[in-house]
């Protein structure tokens, strides 16, 4: 069940929306009509599997930045016009 607050009941009814929360049951709040936060157990939110940081690692081989640096160096002059 998903539940939709005003901002001024959340903050007056803050424990009981935490406690629906804990329930299972997810509290969108909302100012001036527009949702902007939504209120979740925490156990709902760590189930969710999260990106892994590095996980290409040793995969993609970047360049030095010299030859970074270098590698469209013509071609983006010849588009700006500069001669070099």
């Amino acid at each position: 069940m998903v539940t939709t607050v005003n901002m001024h009941e959340a903050k007056t009814q803050l424990s009981k929306l935490v406690e629906q929360a804990e329930h299972g049951n997810s509290v969108i709040i909302a100012r001036a009509g527009k949702p902007v936060a939504k209120l979740v157990a925490l156990n709902a939110v760590e189930n969710v599997p999260q990106q892994r940081i590095g996980f290409l690692a040793g995969a993609i081989k970047v360049p030095s930045a010299e030859v970074f640096n270098d590698m469209a160096r013509d071609e983006i002059a010849r588009m700006f016009g500069v001669d070099e």
